[in-house]
């Protein structure tokens, strides 16, 4: 076999650190080496023209390449020697950046990890044989999970580019956390007025099948060809009959049903359209309210309703859908601040949320816009509001910045002074984080033009005090404890992953963060893109962001889906598993550890019990070669005698 190989400096990322030359010289002496070199970029144009040039004057069979990470640029590289005539998996990488180089300043020890390496590499490339890609179909449909800007902006994108959309929403109306809102930051625009044209757009786009009240339950396939199942709950209405009159809520006598739209500031009916530019415009009901339901009593919205579209028969359903491609965007909910006992515990009915707040400043609201304490409806004149409530905090289990609550804060304190001309906002903070497009100017002009005072500090506790609120903390560029006396408190309450998303990122097999949040293929070269082809994240999903990064990540992920739906056909992965059915004794443990379900039983001509891989489902993890006990699963480029070509590379001696 004649192998190449390239050692690269990085600038000084490795050469700083390892005497690239002298790994190069060192390298052209392992067997089977018949070129060496070292180059300063070997990612760069230059750089990978020198590996083409080098394949065919040295008539290479198979290259290593000694750089950065293989999850940056082994693809750049596969395609390099794909070029120059190769197959491209008769390639192997040794990492000599993040393994070596920037984990120890001893260059001399480092020179000689590094030859370890490409040696290792030299003798995994020699056991190597060529792989082949297979080609499938694509279904040209893509479902987008989670009805919020990011979600509505995602499949819009798509919709418009010709491709047929299922839009997933648990909720009984698109909008999210947005619909709620008063006024966005820094434009201070109508939150719907900017959502609402988007939210009908959705209804009547005739690429996109909106699915409310639904949750995705299993996924299965691979990419390009998935099948979902999603749940569809019962509303007990039939939406192809309701217009939306609304005279069945009127005359609802469950008047003291929850309301999470309005953050439970004030009950609704059992039978209730959400806000009054919900989409759909449909009256759901909640049978846990609901006397019909709960009692067998009632039933007055089935005599009321002029279109008699009132079903108390109606089940849950499970719908099977075949997509091509995914985008979730399930959003967030908010940290819950009852944890604060120094707050209150959620027992103060003056200390409310931020997003409680939202709806008391939005004329949608359960107030009509008109700010009043809760507690006894009487209008504020001094205001407290309290920044990083579960945010920056590793008591709480929250280290994260939440992103946009100094803005959000600002926001509000600025549609205070609209709405209460004699108020006065205190803002308590610890940082103020101002990053975006007139994002510090328009804090700055929540205390210089608005009139509120910013002190910088923690609260220490809060009590009642007759009909007000005592707020202690301290300001600490004052270097002082300071005591203000409140008539409501608003807490900026920080962000955290969507109820359930953990289990949907086990059902799509994408991985998490220690936060909860989903983790992107790779922070800056895959930023919308996860580790299971075919499935992309839009908006707060993967973090904390404010509405035009959603937006803007809605609109990548829809890209990179119509990437992938641009092609006719896709080509598969070769580096699977791969069953030799010689040794496969039929035990069938690789079928029960498989995570992805890519090993099914199967028989061989004789009727012998055999193990067969689909290689259109497996993802390469490995498992199920661990666990066979024959060694009858290999991967394929990761084969047993692979791997132990590496471990005898530094090893040479037999192990005892």
């Amino acid at each position: 076999m004649r192998i190449g190989v390239f050692v690269c400096h990085c600038g000084t990322n490795i050469g700083g650190t390892v005497d690239c030359p002298q790994v190069a010289e060192s390298a052209g002496e392992i067997p089977d080496v018949v070129f060496a070199s070292d180059e300063m970029y070997t990612c760069s144009e230059p750089g990978q023209e020198s590996i083409v040039n080098a394949v065919r004057e040295h008539d290479l069979d198979g290259v290593v390449v000694a750089s950065c990470s293989p999850r940056m640029h082994e693809p750049t590289f596969r395609r390099a020697v794909e070029r120059a005539g190769l197959n491209p998996y008769m390639f192997e990488m040794a990492n000599i950046r993040e393994h070596v180089s920037w984990v120890g300043r001893d260059k001399k020890a480092n020179t000689r990890k590094a030859l370890e390496l490409v040696r290792m590499a030299v003798a995994k490339l020699r056991n190597a044989t060529p792989l082949y890609s297979d080609k499938f179909n694509v279904t040209r449909k893509l479902m987008v999970i989670g009805g919020g800007v990011a979600g509505i902006q995602a499949a819009l994108d798509a919709a418009d580019a010709g491709i047929e959309v299922v839009l997933v929403e648990r909720e009984t109306s698109i909008g999210g956390k947005m619909a709620k809102l008063d006024k966005t930051f820094p434009t201070i625009d109508c939150s719907s007025c900017v959502l609402g044209p988007k939210m009908v757009e959705v209804a009547q786009h005739p690429r996109i099948t909106l699915l409310t009240a639904s949750e995705v339950q299993d996924v299965a396939g691979y990419v390009g060809n998935f099948t979902v199942k999603v749940k569809r709950r019962a509303v007990y209405v039939d939406w192809d009959a309701c217009t939306g009159c609304g005279t069945c809520i009127e005359k609802c006598p469950s008047r003291k049903t929850p309301d999470p739209f309005n953050e439970h500031l004030a009950a609704t009916t059992a039978i209730n359209i959400p806000f009054p530019q919900a989409i759909p415009k449909k009256a759901a009901i909640n049978p846990e309210y609901c006397l019909h339901l709960t009692k067998g009593k009632c039933g007055v919205c089935a005599k009321v309703c002029p279109v008699g579209c009132i079903d108390f028969e109606q089940r849950d359903r499970v719908d099977e859908i075949e997509v091509g491609a995914i985008v979730v965007a399930t959003g967030y909910d908010l940290f819950d601040h009852s944890v604060y006992k120094q707050y209150g515990a959620g027992k103060l009915p003056d200390v409310i949320t931020s997003l409680q707040y939202e709806r008391l400043l939005n004329a949608s609201g359960p107030t009509a816009g008109h700010v009043k304490r809760p507690s006894d409806g009487a209008e504020p004149e001094r205001i407290v509001f309290i920044q990083c409530v579960g945010s920056r905090d590793r008591s709480k289990g929250r280290p994260y910045c939440s992103g946009f609550c100094c803005m959000y804060t600002a926001k509000q304190a600025i549609l205070t002074k609209s709405h209460l001309p004699d108020s006065q906002s205190y803002v308590f903070y610890m940082d103020i984080r101002s990053p975006g497009k007139g994002y510090d100017e328009f804090t700055r002009r929540a205390q210089e033009s608005y009139g509120a005072q910013y002190i910088r500090g923690r609260v220490s506790s809060i009590h009642q005090h007759g009909k007000s609120l005592v707020v202690r903390g301290a300001d600490t560029l004052a270097g002082m404890q300071v005591e203000i006396e409140a008539d409501l408190v608003v807490l900026a309450v920080g962000v955290e992953p969507a109820k359930g998303a953990l289990e949907l990122g086990g059902t799509l097999h994408i991985s998490a963060d220690s936060n909860g949040f989903f983790m992107e293929g790779h922070p800056k070269l895959r930023p919308v893109e996860t580790n299971t082809a075919g499935v992309f994240l839009a908006g707060c999903c993967q973090g904390p962001r404010d509405i035009p990064n959603s937006v803007s990540m809605g609109s990548a992920a829809a890209a990179k889906a119509l990437i992938l739906f641009s092609k006719a056909q896709l080509e598969s992965d070769p580096q699977v598993a791969a069953v030799n059915p010689q040794l496969c004794v039929g035990c069938f443990k690789c079928v029960q550890t498989c995570p992805f379900g890519a090993i099914k039983e199967s028989e061989d001509r004789f009727g012998n019990p055999k193990a067969e891989v689909l290689a259109s489902v497996c993802k390469g993890c490995g498992i199920c070669s661990v666990t066979c006990p024959h060694g009858a699963v290999q991967l394929n480029n990761f084969t047993d005698n692979q791997l132990l070509a590496e471990v005898n590379a530094i090893c040479p001696l037999p192990l005892a």
